[in-house]
């Protein structure tokens, strides 16, 4: 399993070793052993799919309280998944990270506690696997506009199908701060 760095701590992108011939592919999507040696000390509780059309971007979302590190990948198609580091008193502070995800490239997104996700589809439609080490929340729900300037997301797509909750969801500057996750060096 390779580790890939993004600008933001903790949050890594992993590429697992791809066994492949005429009959197809194996690969590990977890290994636990392996994740620890990665730094990645998570237990999943919650095992969530889902399934997205060309042009949707579902996020930024989080929960506070009730943290959820999130370990994605997508089972079919491609979207540009994106982190954004929503912990007060972080010196990456609203600052973001973006990959590309997709069925081919069997790249996994490790996004840690604290940290508001969100992706956008590229292919006609994408099945999209997430593994939380928290259960979902309704109270703790948050989100994050997803086009907020001050954060700046290079999205690779300019007008988005949106959900209500998300085309409404406020901007980072104008979340209660006791709404934002505490940054914990």
């Amino acid at each position: 399993m390779k580790i890939v760095e993004t600008s933001l701590p903790g949050a890594v992108v992993l590429e697992p070793q791809v066994f492949g011939d005429a009959r197809g592919f194996f690969y590990e999507s977890y290994n636990k052993a392996k994740y620890a040696a990665a730094g990645i000390h998570a237990e999943f509780v919650q095992s969530n799919v889902s399934r997205s059309a060309q042009g949707v971007l579902r996020g930024l979302h989080y929960q506070w309280p009730n943290p959820q590190g999130k370990l994605v990948s997508v089972l079919e198609g491609e979207v540009y998944d994106v982190a954004v580091d929503v912990r007060r008193g972080s010196p990456t502070f609203g600052r973001w990270a973006g990959v590309m995800l997709s069925a081919e490239n069997h790249r996994h997104f490790w996004i840690p506690e604290g940290y508001a996700h969100g992706f956008c589809v590229l292919s006609e439609f994408a099945t999209f696997s997430y593994q939380c080490t928290a259960l979902y929340d309704a109270k703790a729900d948050a989100g994050i506009r997803w086009n907020d300037a001050d954060i700046g997301v290079d999205w690779p797509i300019s007008a988005p199908l949106l959900s209500d909750k998300d085309a409404k969801a406020p901007l980072l500057k104008d979340v209660a701060a006791d709404r934002l996750p505490i940054f914990a060096a």
